[in-house]
C-alpha cells in the first residue's frame, strides 16, 4: 500500500498526533528514525510503520509506504528520516520501586529527555512527573532520551499526594537546597538504597509546597562563582552520586 496524499484519512489522523491533545485522546504517539523505531519495536509498542517508498526496514509490524512529502509533514526535525512508527502509549507500572526521581514542573522537553536518559543510566526505578511537567510524549522529549524512554517506568501524578504516600512507606524525600543543605558527597551507602529525589522547574526550582515536605536537603558543591546548573546537568550529577557502591 502506497499513500501519497496528505488528505488521506489515515495521514490526517497521524498529523494530529503532533499535538498533545490528540495524543492524549488517541493514546498514540509518533517516533522517528531507525534507532527509536527499533526501540519501540523491542518494547512492543508499534501499531504501524510508516516507510518511505521503495525503502526496507527489518521489523515485522504492519507497514504502510508513504511519499517523502508525507514524512516531511509528519516529521518534527529539519532532516526527516525515511522511517517512522505510530506507537501505543506505554502502560504505567504501579510498582514504583524505592529509588525514585520526582520532577516538579520541568518544562523544557530536552531537559526532560536528558533526565530520563540519566535516570536509566543510574538505575532509577521510576520517574514521577508532576502534573505541571512537560508532556512525556513530546517528540523532543523522546528524541532526547535516545530510546531509554522505552525502558523506564514513568508516571504522571499529583506530586504532593504522591509524596505523602512515599512518606507512609518511609521513603525519605531529598530536595536540593544550598542553604543548610548537606553536601551530596557525605551521603552514606544506606542513604542511597531508598530515596525520592525531587528536582524542580528550570526557573523557579522546587515549589515551596514540596520543599515543606522534604526530609533532607542536599546540594552539589561547586565553584562559588556559579550560582546554579541546568536542571538536567544537576540531576545527572546527583543521580550519579546516589548510585550504590
Amino acid at each position: 500500500m502506497l499513500i501519497t496524499s496528505l488528505e488521506n484519512e489515515k495521514i490526517r489522523n497521524y498529523l494530529k498526533l503532533k499535538e498533545k491533545k490528540y495524543r492524549d485522546k488517541s493514546g498514540l504517539f509518533l517516533v522517528e528514525g531507525e534507532h527509536l523505531v527499533l526501540e519501540a519495536h523491542r518494547a512492543g509498542l508499534i501499531e504501524e510503520i510508516l516507510l518511505e517508498q521503495d525503502s526496507v526496514f527489518p521489523v515485522p509490524e504492519e507497514t504502510v509506504y508513504v511519499s517523502q512529502a508525507i514524512l516531511n509533514r509528519l516529521s518534527d526535525v529539519e532532516n526527516p528520516s525515511y522511517v517512522m512508527a505510530v506507537c501505543h502509549k506505554k502502560v504505567e507500572s504501579e510498582e514504583l520501586g524505592e529509588r525514585l526521581l520526582l520532577l516538579d514542573g520541568v518544562q523544557d522537553p530536552g531537559n526532560l529527555g536528558t533526565i530520563l536518559r540519566s535516570s536509566k543510566a543510574f538505575h532509577i526505578d521510576s520517574v514521577i512527573l508532576s502534573e505541571q511537567t512537560v508532556d512525556l510524549y513530546n517528540p523532543k522529549v523522546i528524541r532526547a532520551t535516545q530510546g531509554m524512554f522505552f525502558h523506564l517506568n514513568v508516571v504522571r501524578r499529583n506530586l504532593i499526594e504522591e509524596i505523602y504516600k512515599l512518606k507512609q512507606k518511609e521513603i525519605p524525600i531529598y530536595v536540593t537546597r544550598v542553604e543548610f543543605g548537606e553536601d551530596v558527597h557525605v551521603l552514606k551507602e544506606k542513604d542511597k538504597k531508598r530515596f525520592a529525589l525531587v528536582m524542580g522547574n528550570e526557573g523557579k526550582g522546587v515549589s515551596p509546597e514540596v520543599k515543606e515536605l522534604a526530609d533532607r536537603f542536599i546540594y552539589i558543591p561547586m565553584d562559588e562563582m556559579v550560582d546554579s546548573l541546568n536542571v538536567a546537568v544537576a540531576t545527572s550529577i546527583l543521580l550519579y552520586e546516589l548510585e550504590e557502591d
